[in-house]
C-alpha cells in the first residue's frame, strides 16, 4: 500500500476522531446539558479511547500486519457510528440511573469509546504499514501524526463552523460513517477493488437510512434546528408553546393568545414599575422573547442581546417576536457590555437555563461591567433557575450582586417555597416598592386567564420577597457554579419529563 494512500487514510481517520468528540456534545447536550461535566467526560472518553486504541492497534500491527485488517478497523468503527441515532435513546435511558455526572460518563463511553478506540489503533497500524526500515521509523511515524493531527485541526473548525448548523447531528453523524468507510475502501483498494466499491456503497446505504431517519418530526413539534449552540426544538403541548434548548425549557406561551406563561417573566416585569415613566431596557438571553414582548406594550425601548443567531429567528416565527418589540443583537451578553456605550434603566440576565450557566456571566466582573451601562437609579434583574427558595446558587449571586449595589431582594416563584422553579433577584442603588395599584387586582383580572396569571405572579414575586445572606462571592477566578448547576439541571430535566410527552423531547 502507497504512502500516499496511508496518508489519506490517516487523515481521514484523524478528521473523524475531533468530528465525533465535538458531535458527542451535541449527541448528548439535549439530554444533559452541555456543561462542564459532559465536556469532561467526552474529552475523557476520547482520551482513553485513543490510549487503548494505540496500545492495541500496536500490538496487532506487531502480529499480524495487512491492508485488510485495517479496512475492517474502520468499516468497524464506520458502522458504529451510523447506528448511533438509533442507539442513542436505549443506550442513555440504560445510564439514566447513575445520576448525572455517571450518566454522563457512563453514555459516552457507550455511544463513543468502541469507535473512537478503533480510530485509536489507525496510527500505530499505519506506522507499521508505511515503515520499510527501521532508520526511518522516527520519520514516518511523525509524518502520520502531524497529517493526521491537521486533518483534526481542519474537521474541528468545519464541524463546528460550518457542518452543524447546516447539515445538523444525524446527518453529520452519518457522514462520518461514510467517511470511515470510504477510508476503509481505500485501505483496501489494493487487494479487492470490488470489495472496495461494495464497503462504500454499503455504507453510503446506511448513511442514507440514517439521515432519512431524523426527518420525521413527531406530531407536537413544530420546529427542530441545530444551531451553532444546541438543538432547538419548538413543541406545543396542553394549550402551551414551549421553546427548548438542548431540551430545558427556555419559553413558554399560550398557543393561542401568545401570551407569556412563566411566573419569573412577570416577576422580572416588577423592575419596570420602579419607574414612573418608560425607559430603555436591556435583555440578555432573548428566548422565545416574551420579557421584551411584555415590556414593549409598556412602551418600554428594548435592546436583547442573544448568541445564538437561530434562536431570533425560531422566536420571530413561532413566539411574534416582532422588530417592535426588541432590538436584537446577535453577541456574547459580556462581549457586548464591555462593547457597548449606551445606558440602560433596567438590565435584565436572562441567559441562565436549567442545562448550564454561562459561568463568565454571573460573576462579580460581569455585574461591575453590567452596572457601568445602568443610568443612575437602574435596576438590574438576574433570572436563575433553582431548587427552592434557599438554593446555595441563589445565595451565591445575592452576594455578588450585594457587592455592586446597595440594595438587592430575590423574587421567588416557586411554591411550595422547597420547589424546583426560578428565583428572581433584582438589585439597585436606590431602595424602591411597589404599591397594589401597580401589582394589580387578581379578583377583578379573573374573567381574563393570561391577565390573572399575570397579576396573580407579580403579587406571589412581590410580596414574597427576601434576602439572603449566606453566599460566598462568585469572581472570574472562583467560580464553581457547574456544581450547583448539576442539581438543578438534573431536577429540571426531571420536572420536565414528567410535564411533557417523551415523544416531544429528544430522542
Amino acid at each position: 500500500m502507497s504512502r500516499a494512500r496511508l496518508y489519506v487514510v490517516v487523515a481521514l481517520s484523524g478528521a473523524a476522531v475531533l468530528m465525533l468528540e465535538i458531535l458527542g456534545t451535541r449527541v448528548l447536550g439535549p439530554f444533559y446539558g452541555v456543561s462542564l461535566f459532559l465536556w469532561s467526560a467526552l474529552i475523557s472518553v476520547t482520551l482513553a479511547a485513543l490510549a487503548a486504541g494505540y496500545a492495541l492497534g500496536g500490538r496487532w500491527a506487531q502480529r499480524s500486519l495487512s491492508t485488510t485488517r485495517l479496512s475492517w478497523i474502520l468499516a468497524i468503527a464506520g458502522a458504529w457510528v451510523l447506528v448511533v441515532p438509533w442507539t442513542r435513546g436505549p443506550l442513555i435511558a440504560l445510564a439514566s440511573h447513575a445520576g448525572l455526572r455517571g450518566a454522563v460518563l457512563v453514555a459516552a463511553t457507550l455511544l463513543f469509546f468502541p469507535p473512537l478506540m478503533l480510530l485509536g489503533m489507525v496510527s500505530p497500524y499505519t506506522i507499521r504499514l508505511a515503515t520499510r526500515s527501521v532508520d526511518e521509523v522516527g520519520r514516518v511515524s511523525g509524518d502520520l501524526f502531524a497529517v493526521s493531527t491537521i486533518a483534526s485541526v481542519g474537521a474541528a473548525l468545519l464541524t463546528g463552523f460550518v457542518l452543524v448548523p447546516a447539515l445538523g447531528v444525524s446527518r453529520l453523524l452519518s457522514a462520518v460513517g461514510l467517511l470511515l468507510f470510504v477510508a476503509a475502501a481505500i485501505a483496501r483498494l489494493g487487494s479487492g477493488a470490488l470489495l472496495s466499491w461494495l464497503v462504500i456503497l454499503g455504507g453510503a446505504a446506511l448513511a442514507l437510512l440514517g439521515s432519512s431517519r431524523v426527518e420525521r418530526a413527531p406530531s407536537g413539534v413544530l420546529a427542530r434546528t441545530e444551531s451553532p449552540y444546541a438543538e432547538l426544538r419548538v413543541v406545543e403541548h396542553g394549550g402551551m408553546r414551549l421553546f427548548l434548548i438542548d431540551g430545558g425549557i427556555h419559553s413558554m406561551i399560550d398557543a393561542e393568545t401568545g401570551a407569556p406563561h412563566q411566573p419569573y417573566v412577570y416577576a422580572a416585569e416588577l423592575a419596570l414599575d420602579a419607574f414612573p415613566q418608560p425607559g430603555r431596557a436591556l435583555l440578555l438571553g432573548l428566548g422565545g422573547g416574551g420579557w421584551a414582548e411584555v415590556a414593549a406594550r409598556r412602551g418600554w425601548a428594548v435592546d436583547a442581546v442573544e448568541i445564538d443567531p437561530e434562536v431570533p429567528k425560531l422566536a420571530a416565527d413561532w413566539f411574534d417576536l416582532k422588530p417592535v418589540h426588541a432590538r436584537v443583537v446577535v453577541d456574547d451578553a459580556r462581549r457586548f457590555l464591555r462593547r457597548s456605550d449606551a445606558r440602560y434603566d433596567v438590565i435584565f440576565f436572562d441567559a441562565f437555563g436549567s442545562s448550564s450557566i454561562p459561568f463568565h456571566l454571573v460573576t462579580r466582573e460581569c455585574f461591575a461591567g453590567a452596572k457601568a451601562r445602568l443610568a443612575p437609579g437602574g435596576v438590574m434583574v438576574v433570572n436563575v433557575e433553582t431548587i427552592g427558595w434557599q438554593d446555595p446558587l441563589a445565595h451565591a449571586l445575592f452576594a455578588t450582586l450585594s457587592t455592586q449595589f446597595a440594595h438587592v431582594w430575590a423574587l421567588p416563584t416557586a411554591e411550595p417555597p422547597n420547589q424546583f422553579g426560578n428565583v428572581v433577584l433584582m438589585a439597585s442603588d436606590r431602595n424602591f416598592d411597589v404599591t397594589p395599584e401597580q401589582l394589580g387586582d387578581p379578583v377583578a383580572t379573573l374573567s381574563d386567564e393570561d391577565e390573572h396569571f399575570r397579576v396573580v405572579s407579580r403579587m406571589h414575586a412581590w410580596y414574597n420577597r427576601y434576602e439572603l445572606q449566606r453566599g460566598r462571592v462568585l469572581t472570574d477566578d472562583w467560580n464553581p457554579v457547574d456544581l450547583r448547576a448539576e442539581a438543578i439541571n438534573r431536577a429540571s430535566r426531571e420536572w420536565i419529563r414528567r410535564s411533557l410527552p417523551v415523544a416531544l423531547l429528544p430522542n
